[in-house]
């Protein structure tokens, strides 16, 4: 039986210890941030700004040696407006609260490198918008191939590092006009470094459409006089199957299929079990026209270019 009701000017009210919007905005709080933020909080601040979305997990993986230390940081960041959040909906479960760049973390970027909060194209709304995107998925899927990089470099000893994370934005700035990838980066050891192009497949596309992407890779190589590794990340060895197939169809048909190397590997190749598992692993198989689907030796992200020997070094 209800005894007692709620107010309804308390479902208005803001969370407890959580800065107003107005007060977040003001000369004051800008001023308390710069007596509180943390270089390692700028940078989080920073990804956010280019990869729109992390999760908790993420955020983790990324910057924070435990989850109870990342949980206590990205809390504080919450109530200083610094980030915003939102937790999808999904069947069964709960999803993990995901993060975006909030109005006052924006500023503290936009100051960084004086300018208006305009300047760097930001609109709270437009962050939280990736709430409701239909991308949402594949851009949280995207992330988290590069955030387990980043954790393997933390915290999986010498055995390489994570260098460049470029977003599919900024692809699409740099080389929207003839591809644009799901992201670019590098992996670094003590002897070698590789670079690849990344094709992140939720399963939802078609594998012809996968495989026509290849001609836009032909025309970036045959423009920068570059051959940048594609890497193609699927979902399940058998669509992984598919997809060589569909590669290979399209690879055999270009005008210099050495331009375009391409490798190929998928998520359930990994070992849940391990400490921290991520595409680092000995999970890639390249891609020749003639043998698309025949098994061979597959690759570790550091050794991936010895598949190519004619490859030249980034």
């Amino acid at each position: 039986m209800i005894t007692t009701t709620t107010r309804q000017h308390t479902l208005r009210d803001h969370l407890p210890g959580r800065h107003t919007a107005r007060a977040a905005s003001s000369v004051e709080h800008q001023a308390m941030l710069a007596s509180r933020l943390t270089a390692r909080d700028k940078w989080l601040l920073a990804l956010l700004h280019e990869h729109r979305v992390l999760t908790s997990l993420q955020i983790q993986d990324a910057a924070f040696p435990s989850g109870r230390s990342a949980r206590q940081r990205v809390r504080n960041l919450y109530l200083w407006r610094a980030v915003s959040r939102f937790q999808p909906f999904q069947q069964l479960g709960s999803a993990p609260m995901h993060y975006v760049l909030g109005p006052a973390g924006a500023a503290v970027l936009a100051a960084e490198h004086g300018l208006e909060v305009k300047e760097i194209g930001y609109r709270h709304d437009r962050a939280m918008g990736i709430a409701h995107n239909q991308r949402l998925a594949h851009t949280v899927g995207v992330n988290d191939f590069f955030t387990s990089l980043i954790a393997r470099t933390r915290k999986g000893g010498p055995a390489g590092a994570l260098v460049a994370w470029w977003s599919e934005s900024r692809c699409s700035r740099h080389f929207g006009d003839l591809v644009i990838p799901d992201g670019y980066g590098s992996w670094r050891t003590r002897h070698r470094e590789v670079e690849w192009f990344l094709e992140f497949d939720t399963g939802s596309e078609s594998l012809i459409k996968v495989g026509r992407k290849l001609a836009g890779y032909a025309r970036l190589a045959e423009s920068t006089g570059i051959a940048t590794p594609v890497l193609v990340w699927l979902p399940t060895t058998r669509r992984e199957a598919g997809a060589r197939t569909a590669l290979a169809r399209v690879h055999a048909g270009l005008d210099d299929p050495r331009a375009v190397p391409v490798a190929t590997a998928a998520a359930d190749l990994l070992d849940p079990a391990a400490p921290h598992p991520s595409p680092a692993e000995a999970v890639w198989l390249p891609l020749t026209s003639a043998r698309a689907n025949r098994a061979g030796p597959r690759y570790n992200l550091a050794d991936l270019d010895d598949a190519w020997p004619g490859l030249a070094p980034p």
